[in-house]
């Protein structure tokens, strides 16, 4: 066996023997053609290559000086730029300074962009400022003298009062205030003479006022109660109440703009919002005179158990359209309105209309449906 194992591994030696001898001579023929190869290469030609990259070489330490020198220069020039940014600042807040001193004469605002137009601009107006308070100081300066001689013609109005009153005028250390105190004092205990009679008058023209009222009242009963007067009178009443229920309504729709008055019939509004400024009730826009004539109806249906003569209530009350007129802000002020009569359980409100906001806020509605052969009515709620 050892024997058989040795001959193998010589075998093996041999082949890996063989192996190697082939790769030698491949080396070997490699190493030929390269020998040849380098044999045919000019030598000029190397020449020219390597001075070539000395000149690159030589460039490319030329370009590096060329590179730092501009990086300084870069750096000096950022540093210039920096200190002249700072010399910037430095000019911009003297100028602030000085607008400052000057802001509250109200100077024009400065434009940040260009520091020279800025002094331009506040130079061109302190000069306009100094010509205009130079003017305007020669005028007050007229004034003053006439002030002076207004003061001394009211000194002469006082001498001259004192003397229409019979008093001596102030004289010596004596003001007008000091001569006048006195003459009230003396003007005092016949002023007390004279409340005393005063008030005995005015008692009996207190007990006159009432005798007169007393008749004046009875004349008036005389004449309200005449055939021809009474009905007028209890007219009169009648409106004069509606007209305060519709305003009190009205108030609320209008969110306390308007009110309504009437003179012997005639309707007047009162905007609060414009002055209490009374004007006409035909100025008013579409809107606003529904807002009028539902407060008027909803005062009316409020108020006719009051003026009626026997046990009548309005337990229902239908409005027929009208509320295209009206903004949404006035129709949702309506509609609010309109919820809050219906709430209160005492009538029953019904509203007509084609304006589809209004309509979806009433709780039960019937709607009218039309085709080309009929019409239909749907209760919705």
């Amino acid at each position: 066996m050892l024997a058989g194992e040795r001959a193998h591994r010589a075998r093996d030696l041999d082949r890996t023997l063989s192996r190697a001898r082939a790769e030698r001579d491949a080396l070997t023929d490699r190493l030929s053609i390269l020998d040849a190869r380098l044999a045919g290469v000019v030598e000029e030609e190397v020449r020219a290559a390597l001075a070539g990259a000395e000149r690159l070489g030589r460039e490319l330490d030329a370009a590096g000086r060329r590179v730092r020198a501009a990086r300084e220069t870069h750096r000096g020039a950022t540093t210039q730029a920096t200190r002249a940014q700072d010399r910037l600042a430095a000019r911009w807040k003297e100028f602030d300074a000085v607008r400052d001193a000057v802001a509250p004469l109200g100077p024009p605002p400065a434009e940040r962009a260009d520091l020279a137009a800025a002094w331009r601009a506040l130079a061109d107006w302190a000069g306009a400022e100094e010509k205009r308070r130079g003017a305007d100081r020669v005028k007050l300066a007229g004034s003053v003298t006439d002030a002076q001689a207004a003061a001394r013609g009211v000194a002469d109005r006082i001498d001259a009062l004192f003397a229409a009153a019979g008093l001596r005028a102030p004289a010596g250390g004596t003001g007008p205030v000091e001569a006048a105190a006195v003459a009230v004092a003396n003007a005092e205990s016949a002023r007390a003479r004279l409340v005393e009679r005063r008030s005995q008058a005015d008692r009996l023209r207190e007990r006159r006022g009432g005798h007169e009222r007393d008749g004046q009242v009875a004349r008036a009963l005389a004449g309200h109660l005449r055939a021809n007067n009474f009905e007028r009178w209890l007219l009169e009443e009648a409106l004069d109440l509606l007209v305060q229920g519709g305003s009190r309504i009205l108030r609320e729709l209008s969110g306390g703009q308007y009110e309504l008055v009437h003179d012997k019939g005639e309707f007047s509004v009162v905007d609060q919002h414009d002055a209490a400024l009374r004007r006409p009730v035909r100025t008013l826009s579409g809107g606003e005179t529904f807002q009028a004539s539902l407060a008027l109806a909803l005062a009316l249906s409020e108020q006719l158990s009051g003026m009626s003569t026997g046990a009548v209530s309005l337990e229902s009350i239908v409005l027929d359209e009208g509320f295209g007129t009206l903004d949404s802000s006035t129709l949702d002020t309506v509609a609010a309105t309109l919820e809050n009569l219906a709430a209160r359980g005492d009538r029953m409100v019904g509203v007509v209309t084609h304006v589809v906001p209004l309509a979806e806020r009433v709780p039960v509605r019937f709607e009218v449906r039309k085709d080309a052969r009929s019409a239909r009515v749907e209760r919705i709620g």
